[in-house]
C-alpha cells in the first residue's frame, strides 16, 4: 500500500472509529437514562404513596389491582406481582404471565427485609447484563424491580382502620415503626425499553454518519495532492526493498523531494556494495547455524527421553511405595501418612472423622481351599467393591459433608480400612458401614466359584476414641475383633470397655498357644442312644479345655480363636488321634464303644486331610469303622468337585461320615445324592421347633422322609424333653442324642453307659409316659 493509501486509511479508520464511539457511547446512555428515569419513576410511583401498602394491608383487591395496573402503562413494564412477606403470590398482573415469574427467593437473593432489589435476568432465570448489549442479545431479558410494601403501622396490632393507617402514614419519618408487609415486583423488558429509546439512537446514528463522510471527503482530497510525489518515491524504495538496486530515482517536485531523491540513489549504490558481502557472510552463517541446529536437536531429543524415563521411574518408584501391588489400593504407609494429616486437620477445623477398619471373615478358609490365586482374585474383587461404595455420592453425601475426603486402604492381608473425614455424626459412619456391608456380601464369581464373604467391621471416631493415628488404628482394630467375636458379619462401635476384654482375649490366646503342649485339651463323650436296642451306638467326642487356673472351658470361647489363630487344624487332628486311643483304651478294658463321632473344622477340611485321617488310624490301630467324621454342609459346600473327591477318599478308608447341623447351612439337597454320606443329624434347632410350631413338625418329618428315601442313618441331637423324644421316636428318628439321656461326660463316666442296656429302663419309662 501506497503513503497516501495509508494516511487514507489511517483517516479513515480514525475518523470511522471516532464515529462508532460516539455513536455507541450516545447510545448506551441514551438507554442507561432512559433505564434509570423508568425505574426510578416506577420506583417513586409505587412507593411515594401508601395507596398500594393501604390497598395490601386491608385486603382491597379491586383497588390494589387497578393500582397495580397503573403500574403497567409504560411499554416496557410487562407484568407485576405482589407478594406476601413468605414470598407467596398474592396478585398477578396480567394474569397471563402467572407461570413465567422467576422465584421470589432468586429475586430477593442477598437482600435484607427492607431493601430494594434490581436483578436482570433472563428466561431460565441466570443473571444476565443489564446494559444495551443484553437487550439487543435476547427479547426474554427483564429487569426486575423488587420493592418492599411498608406500613406504618404494625400488621400484627388489631382493630387497626383505612384512618389510623393515613394517619401514621402522614407523620414525618422519624416517628414512624416501618414495617414491611409485602413485596411488588415489576418486570420490564430490556428490548421493549431499547425500542422506546431507538428512535433518538437512529437521529445520533444519522448525524455520526453524515459528519464521518464529509470528513473523509475533505481528508482525501487534501491528501492527495501532498502525498502523491511521496508515493513515487515510496514506490521506488519498494523496488529497492524487493532488490532492484540498478535504475537510479529520477522524480519531479520541491526541493525536499529532489533532495531525498538523491539519499535514495546514494543509498542505491551503498546498498548494493553491502548486500554482495552480506550474502557471503549469511550463507557462510547459514550453514554453521544449521549445524547448530541438528546438534541442538540432537540434544533435546535425548534430554526428554531421560525426563520420560527419569518421571517414568519416579512414579513406578511412588506406586510401589505407596501403593498395595494387589489392589492398587493406598498401602499402610500412605495410610499412615494421610491419616495423621486428617487427624490435624480435623483437630483444627474442630470436626468429627471416622475410622471403618474391615476383616473379611473365614478369608483363611477360601485362601487355603481354592489357593492364593483366588484369594488374590478374591481380596482384588473386595478392594475394587469397596472403592466403588465409598465413592458412591448417592449414599455418602447424603450423611457426610461434600467437601469431606473419603479413602480406602489396603493395611495387608484381608484387612481393610475406610477413612470418612469431616463426619457429621456418628451415625453417618454407621450407614456408610451398613452399605459397606450390604455391598460386600452380594456373591462373587472367583475361578469358577460363586462365594460370598462377610466382613467384621470395626468404628472408632477422632477424637472422642483416639487423637493420633496409632491410638484410632487400635480402637478401630479392638472393635473389629469384637464385632466378629459377637458372631461375624457385623460393626461396632470402639468402647473402652472392649480394651479389658481385648486384654482378655490376648491372655487367652497366650494360653491357648501352650494348651497343647500342656495336654490341657480333655474330651468329653456325649452318647447316642438307639430307642429301639436299648443301647449306646455311638459317641460324640466334644473337645474341652481344662484351663490351670479358670477351670473347664468350654468350646465356645476357644474354637473361634483356635480358627483365628490358625490352631484348629492342629487341635482337629489332636481330637481324632485322642477319640481313636480312647477307643483302643476302651477295648484294652473290655469295654466296646461302637462308634466315636468327631466334628471336623472347616479350616481343617483341606486338599490333605485324608491322608492325616489315614496316618492316625495306621498310628493307632482302630478299625477305620468306629470313626466317623461330622462335617457341617458349609464345609463340603466350599468347592464341590474338591469335597467329592475328599469325601470319596476318606469313604475309601472306610471312615463314616455324617452331615452336622442339617438344614442350618446352604441347604443345598441335591449334594445328599452326590455326595458318599452315611449319616444325617438333625440339628437342636428343628427338634425344639418340631414341638413348638407345626411349620417346624413338618420340616422335621420332611428332613426323616427324605433321609430314609436316600438311605441316610439318622441322629437327633438335643433332645431334652419328654415331647421331643416322642415326636422324634415317632417320626422316624430312633437314634437319640441329648441331655435326656445324658450331658457330655469325660471317659470314665462314659464306661457304665456303654454296658448293653444301660439306658432300657430309661427308654421303658419313657415310652410309659407316651400318650399315643
Amino acid at each position: 500500500m501506497t503513503i497516501a493509501g495509508k494516511i487514507n486509511a489511517l483517516v479513515i479508520a480514525i475518523v470511522v472509529s471516532m464515529s462508532v464511539l460516539v455513536t455507541g457511547f450516545t447510545s448506551i446512555s441514551e438507554y442507561s437514562l432512559e433505564r434509570d428515569r423508568l425505574l426510578s419513576g416506577l420506583a417513586a410511583q409505587a412507593t411515594g404513596g401508601p395507596d398500594l401498602a393501604l390497598y395490601l394491608f386491608f385486603g382491597a383487591e379491586d383497588a390494589l389491582t387497578a393500582s397495580v395496573d397503573g403500574l403497567l402503562l409504560p411499554e416496557p413494564v410487562h407484568y407485576a406481582v405482589i407478594f406476601d412477606t413468605e414470598g407467596e403470590v398474592i396478585l398477578t398482573r396480567p394474569s397471563a404471565n402467572r407461570d413465567k415469574k422467576p422465584q421470589f427467593a432468586a429475586l430477593r437473593k442477598g437482600l435484607s427485609q427492607a431493601d430494594s432489589g434490581l436483578s436482570s435476568l433472563d428466561a431460565a432465570g441466570h443473571e444476565v447484563g443489564g446494559g444495551l448489549p443484553g437487550a439487543l442479545l435476547g427479547a426474554d431479558r427483564y429487569f426486575h424491580l423488587t420493592l418492599p410494601l411498608v406500613s406504618a403501622v404494625n400488621p400484627m396490632q388489631e382493630g387497626i382502620s383505612q384512618e389510623d393507617f393515613l394517619l401514621a402514614a402522614s407523620r414525618p419519618a422519624a416517628e414512624k415503626a416501618r414495617h414491611v408487609i409485602g413485596y411488588l415486583q415489576l418486570a420490564v423488558n430490556q428490548r421493549a425499553l431499547l425500542l422506546q429509546v431507538l428512535p433518538g439512537i437512529l437521529l445520533v446514528i444519522v448525524a455520526c454518519v453524515i459528519f464521518a463522510l464529509l470528513c473523509l471527503f475533505l481528508s482525501l482530497a487534501f491528501t492527495r495532492r501532498i502525498t502523491a510525489p511521496i508515493s513515487h518515491l515510496a514506490k521506488v524504495a519498494d523496488g529497492i526493498s524487493s532488490g532492484n538496486l540498478e535504475e537510479p530515482v529520477r522524480v519531479s517536485g520541491s526541493g525536499e523531494v529532489r533532495d531525498i531523491a538523491n539519499i535514495i540513489n546514494r543509498v542505491i549504490a551503498d546498498v548494493s556494495s553491502y548486500k554482495k558481502e552480506r550474502d557471503v557472510d549469511h550463507q557462510l552463517l547459514s550453514m554453521k547455524v544449521e549445524e547448530r541446529n541438528v546438534q541442538l536437536s540432537r540434544r533435546n531429543e535425548e534430554l526428554n527421553r531421560a525426563v520420560k524415563q527419569v518421571t517414568k521411574t519416579k512414579n513406578r518408584l511412588r506406586q510401589m511405595a505407596y501403593y498395595d501391588a494387589l489392589t492398587s489400593l493406598p498401602n499402610r504407609r500412605l495410610f499412615t501418612e494421610q491419616l495423621s494429616l486428617l487427624l490435624k486437620l480435623s483437630n483444627r477445623n474442630s470436626q468429627m472423622l471416622a475410622l471403618l477398619f474391615l476383616d473379611l471373615d473365614n478369608f483363611k478358609r477360601i485362601n487355603d481351599s481354592l489357593g492364593h490365586s483366588a484369594g488374590d482374585l478374591l481380596l482384588r474383587e473386595v478392594g475394587l467393591r469397596l472403592s466403588g461404595c465409598v465413592r458412591d455420592s448417592d449414599v455418602v453425601a447424603h450423611y457426610v459433608d461434600n467437601t469431606a475426603k473419603i479413602d480406602v486402604s489396603r493395611l495387608g492381608g484381608d484387612e481393610f480400612t475406610v477413612v470418612l473425614n469431616q463426619v457429621d455424626k456418628a451415625e453417618s459412619a454407621a450407614l456408610v458401614a451398613q452399605r459397606l456391608m450390604t455391598t460386600l456380601t452380594e456373591p462373587m464369581l472367583i475361578d469358577g466359584h460363586e462365594l460370598v464373604v462377610t466382613p467384621s467391621i470395626g468404628i472408632a471416631l477422632a477424637p472422642e476414641h483416639a487423637e493420633d493415628v496409632e491410638g484410632l488404628l487400635r480402637c478401630a482394630d479392638t472393635a473389629m475383633y469384637h464385632a466378629k467375636s459377637a458372631g461375624k458379619a457385623a460393626f461396632l462401635f470402639y468402647d473402652s470397655s472392649m480394651e479389658e476384654t481385648g486384654l482378655e482375649r490376648l491372655a487367652l490366646e497366650n494360653d491357648l498357644r501352650k494348651a497343647l503342649e500342656n495336654n490341657e485339651l480333655v474330651l468329653f463323650y456325649q452318647p447316642q442312644v438307639d430307642t429301639q436296642a436299648g443301647k449306646v451306638v455311638g459317641a460324640e467326642a466334644l473337645m474341652r479345655w481344662r484351663h490351670p487356673e479358670q477351670g473347664l472351658i468350654p468350646p465356645f470361647r476357644f474354637i473361634p480363636l483356635a480358627e483365628e489363630m490358625g490352631l484348629i487344624a492342629a487341635m482337629g487332628e489332636w481330637t481324632i488321634r485322642e477319640a481313636c486311643n480312647q477307643v483302643k483304651r476302651f477295648a484294652a478294658a473290655g469295654v466296646v464303644l461302637p462308634k466315636v463321632a468327631v466334628n471336623v473344622s472347616a479350616l481343617q477340611f483341606t486338599p490333605s486331610f485324608s491322608r492325616k485321617v489315614r496316618a492316625i488310624l495306621e498310628e493307632t490301630g482302630v478299625d477305620p469303622g468306629v470313626l466317623e467324621l461330622e462335617l457341617t454342609e458349609g464345609v463340603v459346600m466350599g468347592d464341590t468337585s474338591t469335597s467329592v473327591q475328599a469325601l470319596g477318599e476318606l469313604r475309601d478308608l472306610g471312615v463314616s461320615l455324617s452331615i452336622d447341623d442339617f438344614g442350618t447351612g446352604y441347604s443345598s439337597l441335591s449334594y445328599l445324592s452326590r455326595f458318599p454320606l452315611d449319616e444325617l443329624k438333625i440339628d437342636r434347632s428343628f427338634v425344639v421347633d418340631a414341638v413348638e410350631s407345626e411349620e417346624g413338625a413338618s420340616l422335621v418329618r420332611a428332613i426323616v422322609a427324605m433321609a430314609q428315601g436316600l438311605g441316610l442313618k439318622l441322629v437327633a441331637e438335643g433332645v431334652e424333653t419328654l415331647e421331643q423324644y416322642d415326636f422324634m421316636t415317632a417320626t422316624g428318628a430312633t437314634v437319640i442324642q441329648g441331655y435326656l439321656f445324658s450331658p457330655p461326660v469325660p471317659a470314665d463316666e462314659l464306661a457304665p453307659l456303654l454296658s448293653p442296656w444301660h439306658f432300657q429302663e430309661q427308654i421303658q419309662g419313657l415310652e410309659g409316659n407316651i400318650q399315643r
